[in-house]
């Protein structure tokens, strides 16, 4: 399960009964983290520092820029990031970007989709 490593994973049995609440709690958790909504002054704040601190890569020797970031209205998380050469977006940094979101917002068993859009 390696591309999906943000999925958590608990042992439970029934017929033990072991661990059965705390399979029903980690579900409304992921849930909640499902419908959470984050400020664009937070997304920014949190990540535009990450950003500027490790741009993403130049490519044909022309830098790519993101000005801004918001959510998107979505039934799962969806960030659009808006910068000035979206096509030249790597998907190594693409990967770069969703930990940082996973790691500040705690976006736990959720997937997340990340756009990059002309500003």
């Amino acid at each position: 399960m390696a591309p999906i490593d943000y999925v958590p994973i608990i042992f439970a049995s029934v017929i033990e009964k072991q661990r059965i609440f705390q399979v029903i709690e980690k579900a409304v958790q992921v849930y909640h983290n499902k419908t959470k909504k984050i400020p664009t002054s937070e997304l920014n704040d949190a990540l535009l520092p990450e950003i500027v601190h490790y741009p993403p890569p130049a490519i044909k020797g022309k830098m790519i820029q993101i000005k801004y970031i918001t959510q998107v209205g979505a039934r799962s998380p969806a960030i659009a990031f808006f910068c000035n050469l979206p096509q030249y977006i790597q998907e190594s940094y693409t990967r770069f970007l969703e930990n940082r979101l996973r790691e500040k917002f705690d976006f736990e068993g959720v997937p997340i989709r990340l756009f990059f859009r002309k500003k």
